[in-house]
């Protein structure tokens, strides 16, 4: 069976976490986090769950895990910390929880970003896998950044990729 007609099997609502990693953002100017949930509204999903937290790898970790052991969500949405600046720790925090690497997200990601901003989008260390059976996309936290991501790539995908992880028994 051909990825269109996983699509297509796999049309069904995703229930969501949009988490802003940010020292200075707060809920009322998180502009990148209200644009990744409006377009996972518009696009049929649901989200569950929506904070905005500090650049410190400890309380990610702790957040995404608790989402992953409430079984509430079916994928978390980070954006913010993917850079290379001291403070840009999200990959840090989300790589080593990752069961499995989605490395053609991250690649993926940064081609197009290259075709809007040139060569500063090797700066990026956008990444997305999956944690026991959360699926999780890391962006970087521009609004422009996550439009692009969630445009091209999250929001075409996220059932299947949702559908790919849940459709099979796990092992026992």
């Amino acid at each position: 069976m051909g990825a269109e007609a996983h699509r297509q099997m796999a049309r069904q609502p995703v229930a969501c976490a949009v988490i802003t990693v940010s020292d200075t953002r707060t809920e009322s100017d998180d502009t990148s986090g209200q644009t990744m949930r409006e377009m996972l509204v518009a696009a049929g999903h649901r989200v569950e769950f929506y904070a905005v937290v500090k650049d410190d790898p400890p309380a990610i970790r702790s957040l995404v895990q608790g989402l992953a052991d409430e079984g509430k969500v079916q994928a978390v949405l980070l954006n913010g910390g993917t850079g290379i600046s001291r403070r840009d720790s999200t990959f840090e925090a989300i790589d080593g929880m990752l069961d499995k690497r989605l490395d053609g997200f991250g690649e993926l990601f940064r081609m197009l970003s290259w075709q809007e901003i040139g060569a500063a989008a090797m700066l990026s260390r956008a990444v997305a896998g999956t944690c026991g059976d959360l699926v999780v996309f890391s962006t970087p936290g521009s609004t422009n950044a996550v439009r692009l991501a969630m445009e091209r790539l999250i929001v075409p995908e996220l059932s299947h990729v949702v559908w790919e992880v849940w459709r099979q028994p796990k092992p026992t």
